[in-house]
This record gives structure tokens, sequence and C-alpha cells, in this order.
């Protein structure tokens, strides 16, 4: 990475990086408010798996709007306005009191997070070439198991702590306020320090601007075809690259929320008990997770190949799913977990490098926002599946047993797909 790019990232990638940390901490904590939860609300293990799944609906619907309404008025000001909703509706949880209301507020939630991620993938697309998004992708992702890794103690704390709080508030309500607080400050750090677009930098010098503005240029041309750019957004929504993306992206969320919320039941299952002990267990395989991905994505860029780097990695958490669901030693469930985790988090490092570079103008808009809506739509069947599954057979290695299968089709996907390796 020359000069230039470092200088841009060093300036955009932690306000981003920030951002997703708490977007996925708020989205997932629910997962461990559940094991208080489940009994002050009498949820069971479905019905949980319902109202975890219930966010992703709300994503879907909402996603493509957000994002074209991102492509319309810039990225500053919409991403500013979704991390304040975001932070009131993960605040309002709290205060939910029966089935209904939890349900409610998991799909205004998704609602509101609808256009952030996908709308940050665009963002970063507009920021550097298709010859380093791998490794600049995987940096921005560490998102995610550093939130697992920060989350999971923090939640666990909390939980074990926090009934002593006052305001007659239970220690899960509690969890839900104070991780909800840091929206406040990101929402400011966003709106006035994140330049829309390489010529709002003020940072860097007019010639600086220019190189930048000039070699992304070049690389759009030189990577993505001139057809890719669809008139109409419906024709993007179909572009057979898009739907095949869809499908792939689906496979990995499968994997993504099964561990994202169902880990503290696996670990628990495991042998494990107490909020803070399972939190800084289930910090362990996400610490992997974040060394794997980075390795992943810097060898993507390195041999110009994504394919191949995202068969692996599927394969790593297909062998990971099945060997949790296998086993009953500690040692050998938290390897398994640690393998699951880096196989998810490896895919989405590498992967989501594809759409920016096989689509652009309104597909690349409108197609990474189909992509991570129906992608999503595993965070969705995923919690809810394996709930029932697990409620209807009493079998915990069930779900795990599935979402193996779901990692395997993913590799299967990319196999027979070899359009899906940019030229």
């Amino acid at each position: 990475m020359n000069g230039l790019y470092r200088q841009v990232s060093l300036r955009v990638l932690p306000i981003l990086f920030c951002c997703y940390l708490v977007n996925y901490i708020d989205r997932v904590n629910v997962s461990f408010a559940q094991l208080h939860l489940s009994s002050a609300l009498k949820l069971g293990p479905a019905a949980y798996g319902t109202g975890a799944g219930l966010f992703f609906i709300g994503y879907f619907l909402f996603q493509v709007p957000s994002n074209l309404l991102l492509n319309r008025i810039g990225a500053r000001r919409c991403i500013t306005l979704i991390i304040l909703v975001w932070g009131v509706l993960s605040a309002g949880t709290a205060f939910v009191t029966n089935e209904r209301q939890f349900y409610v507020l998991r799909f205004l939630l998704g609602a509101a997070e609808a256009g952030f991620f996908p709308g940050v993938i665009l963002y970063l697309t507009r920021w550097y070439p298709s010859t380093i998004r791998a490794r600049i992708f995987a940096l921005f992702l560490t998102a995610i198991p550093i939130a697992g890794l920060i989350g999971g103690p923090l939640s666990g704390w909390i939980l074990d702590h926090a009934d002593g709080f006052g305001l007659g508030l239970a220690s899960w309500q509690w969890l839900f306020i104070l991780e909800s607080l840091p929206c406040l400050a990101l929402a400011h750090w966003v709106f006035h320090y994140l330049p829309d677009q390489p010529a709002d930098a003020t940072w860097l010098s007019p010639h600086d601007r220019e190189t930048l503005t000039a070699e992304l240029a070049t690389d759009l041309e030189r990577t993505v075809p001139a057809s890719s750019q669809q008139p109409s957004v419906l024709s993007a929504l179909l572009h057979p690259t898009v739907l095949k993306l869809c499908a792939l992206y689906f496979c990995t969320m499968m994997g993504l929320y099964a561990l994202s919320f169902w880990l503290p039941q696996i670990i628990k299952a495991l042998g494990w008990s107490g909020g803070l002990q399972i939190g800084l267990i289930s910090a362990i395989p996400w610490s992997v997770a974040v060394v794997f991905m980075l390795l992943l994505g810097r060898s993507s860029d390195r041999h110009g190949e994504r394919r191949l780097h995202t068969i692996g990695a599927a394969l790593i958490g297909t062998l990971g799913f099945a060997l949790c669901g296998l086993t009953h030693n500690p040692t050998v469930g938290l390897i398994a977990i640690s393998l699951a985790a880096s196989g998810v988090m490896g895919m989405m490092a590498v992967q989501w490098s594809l759409p920016g570079t096989l689509l652009r103008g309104t597909a690349a808009a409108a197609g990474i926002a189909l992509v991570n809506s129906c992608g999503n739509l595993g965070g969705f069947v995923s919690p809810k599946l394996i709930g029932e599954l697990t409620e209807r057979t009493h079998n915990d290695a069930i779900g795990l047993y599935l979402t193996a299968g779901m990692m395997l089709v993913a590799a299967l996907i990319l196999h027979t797909n070899r359009s899906l390796q940019p030229t």
C-alpha cells in the first residue's frame, strides 16, 4: 500500500471501524442478554431465535433504499442519521416487557441499521483501487471479531454486576442502555470528520486529491466492463453476478449468525458458566479469526486471486462447525469454534472485494445493497431455524451440522461459478 492510500486509511478507516464495532455489538448483544432476558420475558429457544432473526427482515426491506439514499445525499449525512436511530432503538430494547414488543424492536433495529454496512462497502470502493480492497475490507471487517473480543467480556461483566446500578433496572436492561451510549459520540465524529468523497478530503493536498481521483477512475475502467453500467435499478438487481453473490453471501451469513447469536449457549454447553467467564472464553475464537482474516486478505491481494481463497475459508468453516457438533470436550470444542469463526470471517474479508470489482455505477450501488440484504436473510433463517430445531429435537448439535452444510454449499457455489473470479 503506497503512502497516499496509507494516509487515506489513517483518516477514514478508524472512523468506519469504530462505527461498525459498536454497530455489531448493539446488533448481537441480545445473545448475552438472552441468558437473563428469556426468563424475564418467558421466551423459549424458538421465540428467542425468531426475535433475533426478525432484525434481518427489517434489514432486508430497507437496505436497497438506504444505499440509494446514501448514493444520493452522501455518506456523511446518511451514516450519521443511521447511527443516531439505531442507538435509540438499541437502548429501547431495555424496556420491552413481552414477546411481541421484543419482536417489534428487533425488526425496527434492523430497518435502522440497514444502510450502514452496504453503504460503507460502496463508500470504500470509492477510495481504494481493486488491487488492495481485500486487505482494506479485512481491516474494516476485523470490527466483527473484535466486537466479539470486547463485547463478550463487557456484556458478561454487565450481566454479572449491573443489577446494583439502580433505577429499578435489571442487568440485561443496563446491557442494552450502556452499550448504545457510544452512538452519540460516533454520530458527532462521522458528521464532522468523514468526507463524502476524495474531492472533499481537505487533509489531502490538491495534487494528492487529483492523483487519487485519477487512479480510481483508471482502476474502474480497467477492472469493470462498461456493460456493467446498468441503466436502471431493476436491471442492476437482476444482474446474474449479483444473484450469484446473493446466494454466496446468504450461506456466509448463516455461519456468522449461528456464531453471533448462539455462541454463549455453545460455550455454556461445553462446560463453562457465569456471564463473565462465558464472555472471556467467547473472545478466544474471535481473536483467532482476526489473525486469520488479515492474513487471508493480504494473501488474496498479493496473488490477485479471490475465488479459491474464499473456497478455502468456506471449507475451514465447514470443518469447524461439524467438529463443534461432534464433540463435548471443552478444548476440542474451543478449537472447533475458532476454526468456524476463522472460516466465516475469512470468507467475508475476501468475498466483499468481488461486488465492487465485478460491478460499477448503478449496479454497484444497488447490487452491493441487494447482496448484503439477501445475504443477511441468513441472519433471520439461522437463529430461527437453529432455535426451532433445538427445541424440537432437544439436540444442540443439529444446528451446527446445518451450518456446516451451508458453508459447504458456499464452497460449491464458488467452485461451479468461475465467473466470480475477477479478471
